[in-house]
Parts: structure tokens; C-alpha cells; sequence
């Protein structure tokens, strides 16, 4: 009995082997799923964030007008977000300016472990990114108001976040910039005409925006949309062409430019805390800043001027 015992454990121990040789293809197979193409996932997000990142540092670029050389900048900032050593990674990006359009891709061979046992080498692994640039060229800005080209680049080289310009309607001629009546046209104080019913006005570079005459606060506005715009950061459509007069005003919009607003004060209904001035007079209080985000509303392009407004960001690949 017990010889048949031992021989029975032995052909046990055998029948054992059998199954793991013959499981032996298939539990591979499943490492290979599991750990190779964890590992190929794994790299090819590396490839997308080094491809988001190599876009967006180009279009950055060329932004403030020096695309440089997109082709270094590409494999830069792609091999910093790559940690893959066992191969290398080609970089391409293609450039067109003027669109203000650029895309990039990343691409490396992926070596396997496990997946030979399938036939399964290697894979390619491919990234793309797109990214875009450009300025301001048209869209609703959420305070109705409007500033000459010559007062914008005389403000931007005096007003600064510790020091924030107070700008007094009808603005002050202080420079030869306006006419001699101090108002950019007659009867008008850089307000514009609103969009109906509400306090925004909707404007295209080199097209014309009609002005709202007299001082007062446009119809439309209410004391809670100012309060919101204390502390924001707007763009401001800037006019370097007007003409008529009263409700027949226009003003020629030429660009537009980031303006943050720290006060104000138009009437005693419309005035921030700690006005930067009082009645009779009325002023708004801030300074031009640079700006780099995509303002929802407006729409960007390459043939804009650009005024310290640019923005930068990623596109749906096509």
C-alpha cells in the first residue's frame, strides 16, 4: 500500500508540471498585459505631457514675437518630461506663423519584457500636440469703455500696480494726445454704445464702435456690474481713429489691452469703497498690464497688434 501511495504522488507531481508548462504561455501573456503595456501606457503620458509642454513653450515664443528655434525647444522640453532610457525619442514640430498655429510630435519604440513570448517585440508609441497664439481681434469687453492709442502707450510707461493711474472723464489732454477740448470727440468721454441690455460693448479691430455720449454711466450698467470688474483684469478695445459727434461719434478701434481696475468713482451710486476721486469730477483708477490668458468672448489672432494681451494655448489636434 504504501509503494501505491508514493506512486500516485508522483504521477501527481507530474500531471503538476504538465499544467504549469501548459500555463506557462498564457500567465507570460497576461504579465505582458499587465506590466508591458502598463509601461507603454505609462511612457506614451510622458510623450503627451513633454509634447503639451514643447508646444505651449513655443507658442509662448512666438508670442512676443521670437519663435527662436522651435525644433531645440521641442526636444527640450520634451526629453524633461520623458524619464524612458532605454530608447530615444524623436521630436518633430512644425511651425506656422501665420496661422499662429504650432504642433508637435513625440515618439519612441517601446522594448517589451514579456510580450515576445506573443510575437510582441516592441510598439511604437506616438504624441501629438497643438498649440496657438495670438491677440486680441475682437469681442465683448465687460466695462464700455474705450481709451486712444496715444494715452495707452503714454500709461503704460507711468501707470504700475504700486503706482495706479487715476484717469478723470473727460480725460485730461495732458500730452497733445487729444483735441483741445480734452474729450476724444465732441460730446463723447470714451464711452462706448452697450450691447442691448446689459453693460458690455461688443467691438472689432478696424471696424468702427459708436460712442455713448455725455459722462453718465451708459443704460444698462447697474452698481453690481462695476463691482465686479474692481479688481479685475479687463481688455479694453484702444481706438487710434475717431470722428462725429454725440450720438453720432465713432471711434476706429486699433487693438486691445489688459486694464485692471482698482477704482472708481462716477456718482455716488457708482462708486467703489475709498474712491480715488469725488464729485464733480468722475474717474476710474488703474493701471495696463500684461495679460497672457485667452479672455472667454474674445477671439485671438496673429495679425492683431499686440498690445501686452497675447494668449497661449492648447489646441484640439487635427
Amino acid at each position: 500500500m504504501q509503494r501505491l501511495s508514493l506512486l500516485r504522488v508522483s504521477e501527481d507531481r507530474g500531471a503538476v508540471s504538465v499544467l504549469v508548462a501548459l500555463l506557462m504561455v498564457p500567465l507570460i501573456g497576461f504579465a505582458a498585459i499587465s506590466i508591458d503595456l502598463a509601461a507603454a501606457h505609462a511612457e506614451r503620458q510622458q510623450l503627451q505631457i513633454g509634447a503639451d509642454a514643447a508646444a505651449l513653450a513655443i507658442a509662448q515664443d512666438c508670442a512676443v514675437r521670437y519663435c527662436g528655434g522651435p525644433m531645440a525647444t521641442a526636444q527640450e522640453y520634451v526629453d524633461r518630461n520623458t524619464t524612458a532610457t532605454d530608447t530615444s525619442v524623436a521630436v518633430e514640430a512644425g511651425l506656422s506663423s501665420a496661422s499662429g498655429r504650432v504642433t508637435v510630435t513625440a515618439s519612441s519604440v517601446r522594448q517589451h519584457s514579456f510580450a515576445p513570448v506573443l510575437g510582441i517585440n516592441e510598439s511604437d508609441i506616438v504624441t501629438r500636440a497643438s498649440a496657438g497664439w495670438g491677440y486680441p481681434t475682437g469681442g465683448t469687453s465687460f466695462l464700455p469703455l474705450t481709451f486712444a492709442r496715444c494715452e495707452y502707450e503714454r500709461r503704460t510707461k507711468d501707470g504700475t500696480p504700486e503706482n495706479p493711474e487715476v484717469i478723470v472723464l473727460p480725460k485730461k489732454d495732458e500730452d497733445g494726445c487729444l483735441d483741445p477740448n480734452r474729450n476724444p470727440v465732441p460730446g463723447g468721454f470714451g464711452w462706448l454704445k452697450t450691447d442691448s441690455g446689459t453693460c458690455t460693448a461688443t467691438t472689432s479691430v478696424d471696424e468702427d464702435a459708436g460712442s455713448d455720449p455725455g459722462k453718465s454711466v451708459p443704460n444698462g450698467c447697474t452698481p453690481e456690474d462695476f463691482e465686479r470688474m474692481l479688481g479685475s483684469t479687463l481688455l479694453l478695445p484702444i481706438f487710434d481713429e475717431h470722428g462725429g459727434q454725440g450720438n453720432n461719434a465713432w471711434y476706429r478701434i486699433y487693438g486691445y489691452a489688459a486694464f485692471t481696475v482698482t477704482g472708481y468713482y462716477f456718482s455716488t451710486k457708482y462708486s467703489s469703497p475709498d474712491p480715488p476721486c469725488s464729485s464733480p469730477q468722475q474717474c476710474i483708477e488703474g493701471y495696463f498690464t500684461g495679460f497672457t490668458e485667452r479672455v472667454e468672448g474674445f477671439d485671438y489672432g496673429t495679425d492683431a497688434p499686440d498690445l501686452g494681451a497675447n494668449a497661449v494655448y492648447l489646441l484640439p489636434d487635427q
